[in-house]
């Protein structure tokens, strides 16, 4: 039986914190209004009427009026108060019966226009360099990649520590930042070859052959399988008119390193693993993965 120190941190989130304040007695500042304009006819009925008319009858007008107070005030229907459901019964009663269709939003200037065809398309990212800054015209982004941590295998002591290292990194950011979880398909076979060609400069033959039966177990367990990595990359942003680009790396290597000391694996990510990680974002159902970097945008390619 763990401690009361080990138990898991519990918070209690209520549900209705969207709920209007109550003024008196339970009552809302709009139900107020309704019985205060009802109090007011009823008043002014009752001058008006009760020197005229017998007592019941003035009664029996001022009862239907009362109980339609008080339903109107606390009456609801389909979550909404009465007053403002039959409100909204109004508005659609008196709309026009035919259809519109609805303003759309402006297409973004990266998207492919009228007549362009989709392999034109254009990504906000213009270039990426080598230290991994990717430059997206109005600010840049550096991408820093981290492994998950497991909270459920901690004591309680531990998981609030967590946690609130966490929100201390949460609560430092200067910047908007983005967190990505996405599964991706691992490309066993590439791998396999890599490891296939490297066996090849091994000079030792127990240890060749030892790699050449792990490349034969990965491309038999790509050619049966379709194993899924799950992958967490955090976009750092900077927007500055003067290092712009020194400053985005000195916030990813800020947030690896408070990532860092949650347990978690960080990397700041260098250009052509930057570009890998943004090839397999655009088609991820590519039998290929980020774990082999690409050649960047612009840069050379020699053989």
């Amino acid at each position: 039986m763990r401690a009361d120190t080990e138990a898991a941190p519990r918070a209690r989130i209520p549900a209705d914190v969207d709920q209007p304040d109550k003024i008196i007695y339970g009552l809302t500042a709009r139900q107020l209004a309704i019985v205060a304009v009802a109090v007011a006819i009823a008043y002014g009925l009752f001058k008006i009427l009760g020197p005229l008319l017998p007592q019941p009858i003035l009664i029996a007008i001022m009862v239907p009026l009362g109980g339609a107070a008080i339903v109107l005030a606390l009456g609801r229907r389909d979550g909404l108060a009465l007053d403002l459901w039959l409100l909204s019964a109004i508005r659609q009663s008196r709309a026009p019966k035919h259809h519109a269709a609805a303003a759309a939003e402006p297409v973004p200037a990266w998207a492919p226009g009228p007549g362009m065809a989709v392999p034109q398309l254009r990504l906000p990212a213009r270039a990426v360099s080598e230290a991994g800054v990717i430059d997206t015209g109005e600010q840049a982004v550096a991408l820093v990649a981290a492994s998950t941590v497991n909270l459920a295998l901690r004591s309680g002591d531990e998981q609030m520590a967590l946690i609130g290292a966490y929100g201390r990194w949460l609560n430092g950011l200067s910047g908007p930042v983005q967190l990505v979880i996405s599964a991706q398909r691992v490309d066993l076979s590439s791998h396999a070859q890599r490891v296939a060609d490297l066996a090849a400069t091994i000079g030792n033959a127990a240890l060749a052959d030892a790699a050449y039966d792990y490349a034969e177990f990965l491309d038999q367990l790509a050619e049966h399988r379709d194993p899924l990595w799950r992958t967490v990359t955090i976009a750092v942003t900077a927007k500055a008119d003067k290092g712009r680009d020194t400053e985005v790396l000195r916030r990813a290597d800020h947030a690896a390193t408070a990532l860092a000391a949650l347990g978690a694996q960080t990397a700041v990510l260098d250009g052509p693993t930057a570009t890998a990680v943004l090839t397999c974002a655009t088609d991820p159902y590519a039998p290929v993965d980020v774990t082999w970097p690409r050649s960047r945008p612009g840069a050379p390619v020699t053989g």
